[in-house]
């Protein structure tokens, strides 16, 4: 992989930020260079929140992410917002839960997750971003599994660390999309 950018969008308290920091750790894990930019508004919960994540085995320059290659749109607002900036050939990957359109792109990949309701299903409530990223993980191969469980383990804090699992449960139920 030379060099891979992630677009993470959503609503404020959906964990598009923690996402990113899985994503960036998992890139840590594997050795490679990281870069993790976050961006929400004042508003927080309910705000808009995305995040910026570059993969690289070189230098990154800037950690901005304006043309992603892979995006990850929690929200409507985000899917219409960002849509387009994802590069030809790369990857969309939308929380059809709550995304209730498809794109009319065909240079794309696009794969719809009702990750949502999945971890409501699946007793993983709030845990619909680590769904996705299983998603991401399977369909982009931006690390190795052994890393994206390492960075899970880093970035769950030590006193939500009985979230370890349903984590790792969570990234193998995206992975079956």
């Amino acid at each position: 992989m030379a060099l891979k950018n992630f677009l993470l969008a959503g609503f404020g308290g959906q964990g598009i930020l923690f996402s990113g920091k899985v994503i960036a750790y998992s890139g840590l894990m594997d050795g490679k260079e990281v870069s993790w930019l976050p961006s929400y508004g004042p508003e927080m919960r309910g705000g808009t929140a995305n995040c910026s994540v570059c993969i690289s085995d070189d230098p990154i320059g800037s950690p901005l992410v304006l043309s992603p290659d892979v995006l990850m749109a929690m929200n409507l607002q985000s899917f219409d917002k960002f849509i387009n900036a994802v590069v030809s050939g790369g990857t969309a990957v939308i929380d059809s839960t709550l995304v209730d359109k498809k794109t009319e792109r065909t240079d794309i990949t696009s794969i719809y997750v009702p990750a949502t309701a999945l971890a409501s299903e699946n007793d993983l409530q709030g845990l619909a971003n680590i769904i996705l990223i299983g998603t991401i993980l399977k369909h982009t191969e931006f690390a190795d599994f052994e890393a994206v469980k390492k960075a899970i383990d880093k970035c769950v804090p030590p006193k939500k660390h009985h979230l370890i699992e349903a984590n790792l449960r969570a990234i193998e139920l995206g992975m079956k999309y």
